[in-house]
């Protein structure tokens, strides 16, 4: 299956990263190379660095920047961006985009086993190797599927979930998507499956993150990327959930806050001064017309930090 994914608010992640075509700059979610492509064309004499770490994507984005001499795909975790600077003697960059979402190929690739659309074998895995949702179903106690339903998937019935996929895989594994999928809908009241589409989606929302360690990773990412940004260099992230949305918006709210005194403090006597300046105070969403072009970019959200 071609990898094929339709790059989200890609003029507004262009002009968010406000490209110096002699600047350096990384995509570290580079999945087909959409928006790799795009920043990479207004380089003269600058840089691209392309990350991914799916070895599907690393294929793709490879060919599709293949043109670039100033393009270098890179396989790796963008939790690990910094690492791979070192490695290529790169101390400074003036932009990082990541755009967190699952992509379509990987979505609609059965053999994948990231979707309940389609019957196949638990995995979820971006990387293809580690952990996968089949392990953790089939594995972990039933106390810390409730806490992964819960704290990722926001799942109220997170412990009822739980329970019953500990009482399936007693008597054989739970293999398969349709498998938890029908364990999900049967632990979720009737009343409360009527609204807001399929009532597995949460919880398939809450295992991939868990096993991809998504919040872990984007947490990292952000924590050390900002040092390493140029005088006015930019992070542009695109989520697509409430709980990476809330983290990037703490983030960049305490990197441009400076002062940390008391709200009662007549004068600031920390000293602390502000590290970033906020380029987008709220979230920039998806036109109508985008939303009708491609439904999965719905729930986008992309928020801009520029270094100070």
């Amino acid at each position: 299956m071609e990898f094929k994914h339709i790059s989200v608010l890609l003029q507004e992640c262009i002009d968010a990263l406000h490209i110096r075509p002699e600047g350096v700059y990384v995509d570290g979610t580079a999945g087909g190379g959409g928006h790799s492509f795009h920043i990479a064309e207004k380089l003269q004499g600058g840089r691209l660095i392309a990350l991914d770490k799916d070895p599907d994507a690393i294929n793709a984005a490879s060919e599709r920047l293949r043109e670039f001499t100033c393009a270098q795909v890179v396989r790796s975790d963008f939790a690990d961006v910094c690492g791979v600077l070192d490695s290529l003697g790169i101390a400074g960059i003036d932009g990082i985009l990541l755009d967190l979402g699952v992509s379509s190929y990987q979505m609609d690739t059965p053999g994948r086993g990231f979707s309940y659309q389609h019957d196949a074998k638990l995995d979820m895995r971006m990387s293809q190797t580690g952990l996968s949702a089949y392990d953790i179903v089939n594995t972990y106690e039933a106390r810390d599927l409730a806490r992964i339903l819960r704290e990722f998937g926001e799942e109220r019935f997170s412990s009822n979930i739980a329970a019953n996929i500990v009482k399936y895989r007693s008597e054989q594994p739970l293999e398969t998507t349709h498998q938890l999928m029908d364990i999900v809908k049967a632990s979720i009241p009737a009343k409360f499956r009527r609204d807001g589409g399929n009532p597995a989606k949460r919880t398939f929302q809450a295992i991939r993150i868990a096993v991809n360690s998504e919040l872990d990773s984007l947490s990292r990412c952000l924590d050390s990327v900002f040092d390493r940004l140029n005088p006015s260099g930019r992070i542009a992230v695109i989520t697509f959930h409430s709980l990476e949305d809330r983290m990037v918006k703490q983030k960049f709210a305490a990197l441009a806050k400076g002062c940390t005194c008391p709200p009662d403090f007549p004068i600031c006597v920390c000293g602390n001064e502000p590290k970033g300046k906020l380029i987008t105070r709220k979230p920039i969403e998806p036109t109508a017309l985008e939303i009708e072009q491609n439904n999965r970019s719905r729930s986008a959200k992309l928020r801009v930090i520029e270094k100070l």
